[in-house]
């Protein structure tokens, strides 16, 4: 067995990625733990259409995550009601090695924003870790309705503030 730390890297997100991300979200397990998606996350024409348009915005950063060279996930800065909020998503073989802790800590080394804001379903356990490994205090609650489990949750609030 391989003991070396794979190799994660992060570039700018390309439209030619988006089809690789789309395929990730397909996952329903992924879907069940992220709880927050689009009504319909198996139209890939509008995936497609909305992250497009996400690229070209100026106030969000969304980086690709590279483990190995090889497309793995996503991670995102983004802009929700005045606030900057992170966001990532991993393909599933990739869970539980420490790859999304690590690929978010490269991140926020370069995204600066502060504070900066993370949201997950209560029941999310895997992404919770990762957030408090990359310094998130719990601040908050907040209830909403998931499209993934077609009904309302409780999601946690996380914020990383200046050191």
């Amino acid at each position: 067995m391989n003991q070396h730390k794979p190799d994660i890297t992060l570039r700018p997100t390309t439209v030619a990625d988006l089809s690789h991300l789309f395929a990730f979200q397909l996952d329903p397990e992924a879907q069940h733990l992220a709880a927050f998606t689009p009504k319909d996350p198996t139209n890939k024409t509008a995936y497609l259409e909305k992250y497009t348009n996400i690229l070209c915005d100026p106030t969000t950063k969304n980086q690709t995550i590279l483990v190995n060279n090889s497309i793995a996930g996503s991670v995102a800065k983004f802009m929700m009601e005045g606030h900057a909020e992170i966001t990532y998503w991993l393909d599933k073989q990739f869970w539980g090695q420490g790859i999304a802790t690590r690929a978010l800590k490269i991140f926020l080394e370069e995204e600066l924003t502060r504070p900066i804001y993370g949201r997950v379903a209560f029941d999310n356990f895997g992404s919770q870790k990762v957030l408090e490994k990359c310094d998130f205090t719990k601040v908050g609650t907040d209830r909403g309705f998931a499209n993934a489990r077609q009904m309302e949750i409780e999601e946690f609030i996380y914020r990383l503030s200046l050191s």
